[in-house]
């Protein structure tokens, strides 16, 4: 995550500062500009909520249009799988020339004669039974349309998990963005304030050496936090469905943070009833048996009917102006060479490796719930904790501010106490998102989220 990254990079500017190391070589203290760059005070932009960035997702984001097209395909190979069930027609219009008592003698058994002719007609053909085969076939085309619509859902709740993500991830940057832009203010007034008294002969040179230092420190911190927030505006867009990145303001919705569930089972049992993911395997399980059983079926007998009418208008003195004809047929497997052995084989072994995904879905989710629930939970200690940190780190950096004022207290006392106050922000900042982001993760793991 670059919250965290930066929370680092924030650590290492401001311990790098930190005095108390290498004090002595200080003959040339590094220059710092006199002003913090540029930053807006608050994130400029169209303003948008969680609720608000879900649904443009949901209609931009391309993932889920293919989910939805590729739905909508498995519903036309059931309508494919089914055309077997109906009658078969087509019309043919034919007509031939040749030679006077020709044959055809060449290229197998029998020679037929081949007389001038011209003719229309129709052909009608009808599967009567293949023993079921067929009607397996097309339950097995239903259950994978079905798991086709459950994998449409599961890829609604990836995206709308990963929308919930990189907006908390936004807040958390703009949050740190914050913390650095007040930093700054906060090293610029010092640096203003020593340097008037080192002016005035009130303070050394060291003390406004030092003050440049952390003040340049702050001023890094902050072109890291502005970095991040733009990347971070980057990512959310891009997830949204936007080719180019947009400028929003995030508005994070107020309420008090709710506590995690109590107890994991309960959620764990919701997560595997409820996971679209587990459905979808489901249905892919069922549709692997439909289609076992009608690889099963292929050595039963197939019967069809066909039926044939048509006029000849042009044709030889000898035959009747119209034909027709009707029949049935009936198809026998008794030997192809261990085809369909195979093809059962096979079936049966799709099956089994169905029920195994399946099985090791179930066992996933169950894990990925309570490890997500063990991640909450922790996250909302931590919340507790960083909250008594910030207070205390404001409570040291007001005794240190008022001792240096007095002249009680020194530099190094007061930077330190400002590196604390800095850490304890971040820290405060990333523990709430941190645990607002967990909460998200358990409601998708759970099959709570759309």
């Amino acid at each position: 995550m670059r919250a965290k990254s930066l929370k680092c990079f924030a650590l290492a500017c401001l311990f790098s500062a930190a005095p108390g190391v290498g004090v002595g070589a200080q003959s040339s203290p590094p220059q710092a500009p006199s002003q913090a760059p540029a930053a807006p005070s608050a994130p400029a932009g169209t303003p948008l909520t969680l609720k608000q960035a879900e649904d443009i997702a949901l209609k931009k984001n391309p993932q889920i249009s293919v989910a939805r097209l590729l739905a909508l395909v498995s519903h036309q190979v059931v309508r494919e799988t089914r055309s077997a069930l109906f009658p078969t027609a087509f019309l043919s219009v034919t007509a031939v020339d040749s030679k006077d008592n020709s044959r055809i003698t060449a290229g197998g058994l029998d020679n037929p004669i081949i007389y001038p002719r011209a003719a229309a007609g129709a052909t009608v053909s009808q599967l009567i039974t293949d023993f079921g085969r067929t009607t397996n076939l097309v339950s097995s085309s239903q259950y994978r349309a079905k798991a086709e619509e459950q994998n449409s859902q599961a890829t609604r709740a990836q995206i709308v998990l990963a929308v919930d993500q990189m907006f908390y991830a936004g807040l958390e940057a703009q949050a740190l963005l914050q913390v650095a832009q007040e930093t700054v203010k906060t090293r610029q007034l010092l640096t203003d304030k020593v340097q008037a008294l080192a002016n005035a002969k009130l303070k050394s040179e060291l003390d406004l050496s030092f003050a440049k230092v952390d003040l340049a420190r702050a001023q890094l911190l902050l072109l890291g936090a502005q970095n991040n927030y733009q990347a971070s505006l980057a990512n959310l867009s891009a997830i949204l469905g936007y080719p180019d990145r947009q400028e929003f303001q995030l508005m994070e919705e107020g309420g008090q943070l709710a506590p995690p569930s109590p107890d994991v089972a309960p959620l764990i049992a919701e997560g595997l009833q409820q996971r679209p993911e587990v459905a979808a395997l489901q249905d892919d399980v069922q549709a692997a048996q439909k289609f076992s059983s009608a690889e099963h079926d292929l050595w039963r007998p197939t019967v069809s009917a066909i039926g044939v009418v048509g006029l000849t208008p042009v044709r030889d003195s000898r035959f009747a102006s119209w034909y027709g004809a009707a029949g049935a047929n009936v198809n026998i497997p008794v030997f192809n060479g261990f085809l369909y052995n195979a093809r059962e084989k096979t079936a049966d072994l799709q099956t089994e490796e169905a029920r195994q995904r399946l099985l090791d879905m179930r066992n996933s989710i169950a894990r990925d719930v309570r490890n997500s629930w063990q991640d909450s939970n922790q996250a909302y200690e931590r919340l507790s904790v960083t909250k008594q940190l910030e207070e205390q780190a404001n409570l040291a950096l007001n005794l240190a501010q008022a001792r240096y004022n007095l002249g009680l207290g020194s530099i190094v006392e007061l930077s330190q106490a400002e590196l604390q106050k800095t850490e304890a922000d971040i820290d405060d900042a990333n523990a709430r998102y941190e645990y607002l982001q967990s909460q998200m993760v358990l409601a998708f793991e759970t099959g709570r989220r759309p």
